[in-house]
């Protein structure tokens, strides 16, 4: 059985940058704070696990909830790519490349944030709808 999550091409995005993020704390072991890498890892993965968990929400207010965190976790991604630049660890080019990544992502959560909006407005016009009709 396929989760319904597992469709959705921001999942996979997402799944995608986990990997990219990891590989770039390998890369930067040693020369940055545990606390950078580890903030980075875990930003990261809380995209796809903030997917996962709100695709499985029942109410759309959760829903669309657990979507909002993981567009915020993409955009604390952002900063961290910034300090390992400036720290001369990632070139401007893999910088830019990543920060395009995100980029996506948040623009294609932005996307399922407002699908989720549009649910609840057809939902509340079919209950007002309903009660008329009663």
């Amino acid at each position: 059985m396929a989760f319904s999550f597992e469709k959705l091409d921001v999942y996979q995005k997402a799944l995608n940058w986990i990997s990219e993020s990891d590989g770039i704390a390998k890369s930067v072991k040693g020369r940055v704070s545990d606390s950078l890498i580890d903030q980075l890892t875990r930003a990261s993965l809380s995209v796809a696990l903030n997917i996962a968990e709100g695709n499985g929400r029942w109410h759309k207010a959760e829903k669309r909830q657990f979507f909002w965190i993981a567009r915020g976790s993409a955009f604390e991604c952002v900063p961290i790519l910034q300090v390992l630049k400036a720290k001369r660890l990632l070139s401007e080019s893999t910088c830019s490349k990543y920060h395009a990544a995100l980029v996506e992502i948040s623009k294609m959560l932005t996307g399922l944030i407002k699908s989720v909006d549009c649910l609840n407005r057809e939902f509340s016009q079919s209950s007002k709808t309903a009660v008329l009709i009663a």
